[in-house]
């Protein structure tokens, strides 16, 4: 536990760093995938890697070391970690923990008054039309989900805008999306370091359904237009209101436009489809397979220290 502990914290400072690139460079969907992987697999390892500091500092109290038949003093003895850095793991750890609860519970409730309101709108092929001036267009997650569109999108698009539109938002639950975002927010409630890798995620997302909207339509700059120009009406409307819950696909509204910064999803659809990169995808498998190795081989070793304070 010397190293390898400590391993996956310092993935956690580095990795923020390569949210942008796999964001700006990298295929949407794949980055998405990456990005949210990479915001569970480091979340997970630092909440694992502060429990095993922890422990460290457990077995050195005599009350706790006898109900694991450990020897305290051994444990000072052979342990590496300094009382205060398994202190400050152990704090750590408890607010981590809190956290992520905190949120998994939040989400659970949202995502069911989402389901639960998308079951209440009437639809016509998934589709719910609200009277409202203001231009407003998002998905609701539901069993089946809803896109839900206001009167004032519809009259500031043209026929072929409103299909892309649509395409657009229908993208967002036929992907589930959201899962990608809770997922991504899940693992920087854990590590708040790890936060840039989830505001990415909620970029890509769109940058996923924006092409899937350009697949469907086969005019890369129409979509741009289209994003641009729902962007320009829903800033120059004078408020924004939703019907009921507002639950959308990310826990709140989240128009097609409005969702993720504009003019780099204009400029995207503008140049060439991005490609995989391949080096980029290999450096963050890399990167994951570093803090689950690390993370074992640091399991392991409290493992052999707990046999050698055995009393």
């Amino acid at each position: 536990m010397r190293i390898a502990v400590y391993v996956p914290l310092l993935l956690s400072l580095l990795a923020p760093l390569g949210a942008r690139p796999l964001a700006e460079r990298c295929e949407p969907r794949l980055a998405t995938w990456l990005l949210t992987a990479s915001a569970l697999v480091l979340g997970a390892a630092t909440t694992i890697s502060l429990g095993l500091l922890a422990v460290t500092g457990l077995i050195r109290v005599p009350q706790l070391a006898a109900l694991g038949h450990w020897s305290a003093h051994t444990a000072q003895r052979d342990d590496p970690a300094e009382l205060s850095v398994a202190l400050i793991a152990g704090l750590l750890l408890g607010a981590a923990v809190l956290m992520a609860a905190r949120m998994l519970w939040r989400r659970a409730r949202t995502l069911t008054a989402a389901i639960l309101e998308a079951e209440c709108m009437p639809a016509k092929d998934g589709l719910v039309v609200v009277e409202d001036e203001a231009p407003d267009a998002f998905a609701i997650p539901g069993l089946p989900g809803r896109v839900v569109v206001s009167t004032g999108m519809l009259a500031t698009l043209d026929e072929t805008e409103r299909r892309i539109l649509l395409a657009h938002e229908r993208a967002h639950l036929t992907a589930h999306h959201y899962a990608f975002v809770a997922l991504a927010q899940l693992g920087a409630a854990a590590n708040p370091l790890l936060r840039p890798l989830a505001t990415a995620v909620t970029y890509t997302i769109e940058r996923w359904a924006d092409e899937n909207a350009a697949t469907a339509t086969g005019d890369r700059e129409r979509v741009a237009r289209t994003v641009g120009k729902a962007a320009l009406a829903a800033h120059h409307a004078p408020g924004v209101r939703a019907p009921g819950a507002a639950l959308a696909i990310l826990g709140r509204r989240t128009p097609l436009a409005t969702a993720g910064p504009v003019p780099r999803r204009v400029a995207a659809l503008l140049a060439p489809p991005f490609g995989r990169h391949p080096v980029l995808a290999a450096a963050t498998a890399a990167v994951l397979a570093t803090a689950a190795l690390s993370t074992a081989e640091a399991a392991h070793d409290l493992h052999l220290l707990l046999e050698a304070v055995g009393a």
